[in-house]
Formats: structure tokens, C-alpha cells, sequence
């Protein structure tokens, strides 16, 4: 239309026989039909955006789901050995990095193809000599933005890494403020802060100086080609080979393949930091989880609900923890077990509920070994109380239902009256409906203790594991724990883990364990009279005024 209308004008101009009017009017509709166009154009470019910003917040939101699903399957090893900064990190900027790719580099792919040519078919329609003039830059062009997106791709790579590392401090600072602040180590957390921050601008500014130097040059090469385009067009203007309308028509068209080339480095960026920040993502979502239904896996049916481990061993790594542990637990049968620090006790808890598989030999409820078992099923049955109980950011009542989110206020208050601290909470200003603080802030070690004894009350599982979960509470309180639990278990599986040796006292049969084997077992009376772990255990504790229940 513009080249048209140029040729139409300067036609009427040299034929001196149309009027100021007319050349003005035949001007002024071209400009009529360019503005209609540009507004077509402007509507159709804001359907792009908003489809290109759905598409890109739907992708997004679907790779952030399946990342959260897959760490929730993701084995106990595997968070032993990742950091949780680093998963936050590819979890958060890293998907980030993947949307904008989707929004500002996947789909403009399309819109910089189908420009590049549309407006090289065109040129090659008025002059296939100057279209090909036009167009000598874009091999250099591919060329240059193949190597920039290399350069660009080792670079993000190094950033996302190292913003891990940055979220991976800044958490653990979080995490641990009290021991930072007693210890007065502010500065210190604060330069290695900087350490790692300084490293992630040095990162960026070399990003963006490749950034900036690759565009550059291909912009440069862009110019070029129209200077050439100027040249031999405006010869070929003067030959009477093209119209001044043609000539004007070839430079608004390669005008057009400005976009392109602006365009072709922002996605040339977007797609270095797509392709390594989802890297970084599917890395997590390739692991295969060591603890998986295996496909002949049956959901477990818990009948006598007997709990028996058959001569096994287990490591952490090339660290062994457990060396051919057996024993049995049944129904209204409390097991406990004792030990040093380090002799297995957590690792035998871990491996009960399936956190981890035994290296060798087997562990099996009702006869049937749980690696047969579907992992839901077999978490479903084991109601455990940490030594170190997590409480989420919430209510106290939320708290103690999360172990059945549809209890009703009545099973809420009976459990917590069960682990003796129902009085605490009824006697706060907002009784169970008080807002916890993260990890449980605001209550005592013992509280946070009975808040999730009360929680796993409320499974009802068949079998229970108590890992020293009353080691933060005094020996009244424990004592009173322990009798209503007696009360309430009957017909359940208890194993309690316990350094106070006065809360297995009345356990049915007491395991010692010593550097991951068994070496004394039997009842409280028995022990002391083999002379041997127990009673050296219980000398100790009662000599440094341990309290303990005679």
C-alpha cells in the first residue's frame, strides 16, 4: 500500500494534471488503509500477548505441580543428599526461567519465522537481487546466535547453580538464627553471603556482556545489508529497473525484519536460561525414587498387626548403621529399645514406616514383606512421634488434625487430653485455635512433643512407633503419657525408643542395641540382673539424678 501510493503520487506529480487536493487525497487514503491495518495488527498482537502470557503461566504452574509431586515421592536418600536451598531454588527461579522462555522466546519463535518469510517472499517478489542482499545477514545472524546461545547456556547454568547455593545459605541462616545470634556470628554469615552474592553479579554482568556484544555484532550485520540495500537499490532507482515506490515498499519490508533481529537475541537469552534452568529441573524429575510400589505391590492389610524384623542390616551409604537386627512386636506387646547415641535406634524407626529399605534381610507385618507393599499403605498403618516433631505454621487444632484432616473438635480434644497437654491449650487466651509460629515457635520442647504424640493418636494406626518422643517432658508428665497411651492401645503394636530408661521399665521385652547390633535383650528386671549395657545405662542415669519410676 505505501509503495503504492508513493509511485500513484509521484505519477500525478509528473503528469502535472492533478491537483494539491487529489494527490492529497489519494495520500490520505493510503495513510486511512495503513492505520486500519496497524490496528488490526495492534489487536492481533495483543491476542498474542495474552495467549503467549496463559500459555506460558499454564506450563509454568503445571512443571512447578509435577516437581512438588515428584519430591514428595523422592526417597529419604535422596533429601539426605540435596540441600533444600538448592531444591527451593530449581523449584522457584528455575521454572521462572523455563516461563519467560515459553512467553518471550517459545512463542515468538513463530512470530520471527513467519515474518522473516513473508517479508523475504515479498522482496523477492519486487527484486530477487536485492532480496537476496537483504538477506545475506541471516546465515551470519544463525550462525552468531548459535554460538551466543552456547556461551549464554554455560553461563545460566553457572548462575542458577550458584543462586542455589545463595538460597541454600540464606536458609540455613534463617533456619539457624538463634545459633547465629547466640554465638555472635553475624559478620561471618553476613561475608559469606556476599561471597556467594558477588558471585552471582560477576555471573550476570558476564551474561550480559555476551549478551550485549553478540547482539551487537548481529545488529551490525543487519546494518550492512541495508546500507548495501541503499546502494544497489537507489543504482537500480536511477537504472529505471525499480520505482521509487518499489524501492520505499523493499525498505518498509526490510524495516519489518527489524523485529526479528531485536527479537532473535532476546530469545537467543531466554532459550541459554530455558535450556539450563530446566535442565536443573528435570534432572529432579528423571531421579527415580530408591522407595517405589514395585508393580506386583499390594496394599497392605494389617490383620495381627505383628511387626518383625529377620536378620537385617542396613547402611547409610558406605556407612553401615544396622547389623542383623531381629526381633518381634505384636499386639498389646510393648517393645523397647535403648542404646547409645549411634547404636541404630533411628535408623530402625526410619525403616519401620519405610523412609529406607533394608540392605539385607527383610521387615514385614502380618508375614508379609513391605517392599511387596504399597508405600501409602504401609505409611498408612505405622502411626510414628518423632524425637524432633515438625509442627507446620498454623492453629494448634490444625496441627493435631493433621494427622486426620476430617477429625471432629471432640477427637481433637481427647487426644490431646491423652497426651496430657489438652490443659495447656485450653488455658491459652485463644485455646486450640492459637496461631503456631514456624516449627511450632511459642511452645516448649515437651509441648511440641505432646502436640504430635496427639496428631499420630489420631491415625488410629495399628502399629505405633514412639522415637524418644517424651525425651523433652518431665518424668510425671511422661509417666502419665505412658499410662494413657497403655490405656488407649490396647490391641495396637507400641515400640517406644527411649534414652530415659524409666519409660521402658514396663515394656514386655527391652532391646539394647550397641554400634548397630543387639546385644542384650529381655525384660527391665532381667537386664539388670545380666550386669551388662542396661545396667550400666541405668547406673548412669540414676547417678547423674535422672528421675526414673520404681
Amino acid at each position: 500500500m505505501l509503495g503504492k501510493g508513493v509511485d500513484e503520487a509521484l505519477l500525478l506529480i509528473k503528469g502535472d494534471t492533478a491537483t494539491r487536493g487529489e494527490i492529497e487525497s489519494l495520500l490520505l487514503n493510503t495513510a486511512l488503509l495503513v492505520i486500519l491495518v496497524s490496528a488490526l495488527r495492534g489487536t492481533t498482537g495483543f491476542a498474542q500477548m495474552f495467549m503467549g502470557e496463559t500459555l506460558s503461566q499454564r506450563v509454568s504452574n503445571q512443571l512447578r505441580m509435577l516437581y512438588f509431586d515428584k519430591l514428595q515421592l523422592l526417597s529419604f536418600s535422596f533429601h539426605d543428599r540435596v540441600h533444600t536451598g538448592q531444591l527451593m531454588s530449581r523449584g522457584l527461579s528455575d521454572i521462572e526461567g523455563v516461563r519467560i522462555f515459553v512467553q518471550s522466546g517459545l512463542v515468538q519463535i513463530v512470530r520471527v519465522a513467519v515474518v522473516l518469510v513473508a517479508a523475504g517472499i515479498f522482496m523477492a517478489q519486487i527484486d530477487w537481487q536485492l532480496a537476496l542482499l537483504s538477506l545475506s545477514f541471516v546465515p551470519f545472524m544463525a550462525y552468531r546466535s548459535a554460538r551466543l546461545r552456547l556461551q549464554l547456556r554455560t553461563t545460566w547454568r553457572k548462575i542458577q547453580d550458584t543462586l542455589g547455593e545463595l538460597t541454600t545459605t540464606m536458609q540455613e541462616n534463617l533456619a539457624g538464627v538463634r545459633v547465629v545470634r547466640a554465638f555472635s556470628a553475624q559478620k561471618y554469615e553476613e561475608a559469606k553471603f556476599d561471597v556467594t552474592a558477588r558471585e552471582v553479579v560477576d555471573l550476570r554482568m558476564n551474561a550480559a556482556r555476551t549478551h550485549a556484544w553478540g547482539g551487537g555484532t548481529i545488529s551490525f550485520a543487519f546494518l550492512v545489508a541495508w546500507a548495501v540495500v541503499l546502494w544497489v537499490g537507489g543504482g537500480k532507482v536511477i537504472n529505471g529497473d525499480l520505482t521509487e515506490g518499489e524501492l520505499t515498499q523493499f525498505f518498509f519490508y526490510l524495516a519489518l525484519l527489524r523485529f526479528p533481529v531485536r527479537m532473535l537475541i532476546m530469545i537467543v537469552n531466554s532459550t541459554a536460561r530455558a535450556s539450563s534452568a530446566g535442565g536443573r529441573v528435570l534432572e529432579v524429575l528423571d531421579i527415580p525414587s530408591e522407595i517405589a510400589d514395585e508393580p506386583f505391590a499390594t496394599p497392605l492389610d494389617v490383620t495381627d498387626g505383628v511387626l518383625r524384623f529377620d536378620n537385617v542390616s542396613f547402611s547409610y551409604g558406605d556407612a553401615p548403621a544396622l547389623s542383623g537386627i531381629s526381633f518381634e512386636a505384636r499386639k498389646d506387646h510393648t517393645i523397647g529399645i535403648v542404646g547409645a547415641p549411634g547404636s541404630g535406634k533411628s535408623s530402625i524407626t526410619n525403616l519401620i514406616p519405610r523412609f529406607y529399605d533394608p540392605t539385607s534381610g527383610t521387615v514385614s507385618i502380618d508375614g508379609t514383606d513391605l517392599r511387596a507393599t504399597t508405600v501409602l499403605s504401609v505409611r498408612q498403618a505405622i502411626g510414628l512421634v518423632e524425637q524432633d516433631p515438625f509442627l507446620f505454621d498454623g492453629t494448634i487444632r490444625d496441627n493435631i488434625r493433621y494427622g486426620d484432616i476430617g477429625a471432629s473438635d471432640e477427637k481433637v480434644i481427647a487426644a490431646a487430653k491423652i497426651a496430657q497437654i489438652h490443659e495447656f491449650i485450653d488455658g491459652l487466651p485463644e485455646g486450640y485455635d492459637t496461631e503456631l509460629g514456624e516449627r511450632g515457635v511459642g511452645l516448649s520442647g515437651g509441648q511440641r512433643q505432646r502436640v504430635a504424640i496427639a496428631r499420630t493418636l489420631l491415625t488410629d494406626s495399628p502399629i505405633l512407633v514412639l522415637d524418644d518422643s517424651t525425651s523433652s517432658v518431665d518424668a510425671g508428665t511422661d509417666a502419665r503419657i505412658r499410662q494413657s497411651l497403655k490405656e488407649l492401645t490396647t490391641g495396637q503394636t507400641t515400640i517406644i525408643i527411649a534414652h530415659r530408661l524409666g519409660s521402658l521399665q514396663h515394656a514386655d521385652e527391652i532391646i539394647v542395641l550397641d554400634v548397630g547390633k543387639v546385644v542384650e535383650r529381655g525384660t527391665h528386671d532381667e537386664l539388670l540382673g545380666f550386669g551388662g549395657h542396661y545396667k550400666h545405662l541405668w547406673d548412669l542415669q540414676r547417678g547423674r539424678g535422672v528421675e526414673v519410676d520404681e
